[in-house]
């Protein structure tokens, strides 16, 4: 069975599917220590930007390491099984 988060240290490592106005994004998110859920990274008010590693855009038509997203264009967002 494929696993949803993968732990790496004190962060949490898991695979989110994210849809902004113009392209859709899947790639592995760290969610640091001291938070529990996805949610709780999203609503830090501090935080502009997330980043994405191991990503493939438009659903496989490009694929690079990493992009960094402003989360005020961000439509939705969610957890996906890993392969």
């Amino acid at each position: 069975m494929p696993r949803r988060d993968e732990s790496v240290g004190s962060t949490r490592k898991v695979r989110v599917r994210v849809r902004t106005s113009t392209s859709t994004y899947e790639g592995d998110f760290l969610i640091p220590p001291m938070r529990n859920r996805l949610s709780d990274v999203l609503n830090e008010e501090s935080r502009v930007f997330i980043n994405l590693t191991d990503v493939t855009i438009n659903n496989g038509a490009e694929k690079v390491a990493f992009v960094t997203l402003n989360k005020h264009m961000i439509e939705s967002m969610a957890l996906v099984e890993k392969d």
